[in-house]
């Protein structure tokens, strides 16, 4: 799941190639996953339009247009964007394909049809975007903004952490490295958690985010469509010995959602919701 580090390096790369070129051609190839909320013919909307920026909202790639709307892409779980010399053939799960004067394309490629991409001219009529918390990276989100957001949520810490309305951008992978930094058990809940271990989280979610962005900057090039991850400490990792201190990475799975951890490093007790059973 592509998620605010991914998505932030994408924006980089893709800025100074899109910016100003207009688009010769769009072809939709898969509607189950492209959404036209303006109406009438998507290509009509982007034939003979360049876009005047590159931005990202949480784990929204936003492509904004000259005359207003936007080409909003939410890659969900396996969505991947490609960029470059045109294929040969279109895949079978390439859903849109857009043509660029100078010759080169851009793909949205989708194994799951789990993503969307949105044609619209009002932000707020795109699913879960209207309901954005802050960046996990804004800069005006400080520890005391961190620390009042975190007081509405009573919850686990890895579901706070990947609930978009309290911070925007973390995903699985990232809620489980920010935990590990923080050495905090993903399944504690938020009241339990000491003035100095939120502090902890905080900026555990800032120097893992800034790191992973720095990686990927120097190791994504072109490739913009291959999620790397083997960087990362426990995510993943189930088997491996933790980077800290030698123990093997345990693994959870609840509700399809895959958790790694160091039970040395993040000691703690899973309690499930139901009464008569629990697992350590």
């Amino acid at each position: 799941m592509p998620e605010l580090p991914d998505l932030e390096v994408i924006r980089e790369y893709l800025a100074p190639r899109l910016v100003g070129k207009p688009v010769v051609s769009a072809r939709v190839q898969r509607p189950l996953v492209v959404r036209n909320l303006l109406g009438g013919d998507l290509a009509g909307h982007l034939e003979g339009h360049h876009f005047v920026d590159v931005q990202r909202r949480g784990k929204f790639l936003l492509l904004p247009l000259e005359q207003g709307a936007h080409l909003v892409v939410n890659p969900m779980l396996a969505g991947r964007i490609r960029y470059g010399e045109p294929l040969g053939r279109d895949r079978v799960r390439d859903a849109i394909v857009l043509r660029f004067a100078d010759g080169q394309e851009l793909r949205y490629h989708d194994a799951k049809d789990m993503g969307k991409v949105y044609l619209a001219a009002d932000l707020s009529q795109v699913p879960t975007m209207a309901d954005l918390g802050p960046e996990a990276t804004d800069p005006g989100l400080s520890l005391d903004a961190f620390r009042l957001r975190l007081r509405r949520h009573p919850g686990e810490i890895k579901g706070i952490l990947t609930n978009q309305s309290f911070v925007a951008g973390i995903g699985n992978a990232y809620a489980d490295e920010i935990c590990w930094q923080a050495e905090i058990y993903p399944f504690r809940r938020r009241p339990s958690l000491d003035q100095e271990e939120v502090a902890g989280l905080y900026h555990a979610m800032r120097e893992v985010l800034a790191n992973a962005i720095d990686t990927l900057r120097s190791r994504v090039g072109d490739a913009i469509d291959v999620e790397i991850r083997d960087f990362l400490a426990v995510h993943g990792k189930t088997g491996e010995a933790c980077p800290r201190c030698g123990t093997t990475i345990s693994k959870v799975t609840r509700a399809r959602r895959t958790t790694n951890f160091c039970r040395q490093c993040q000691p703690g007790l899973m309690v499930s919701r139901r009464p008569s059973s629990s697992q350590g």
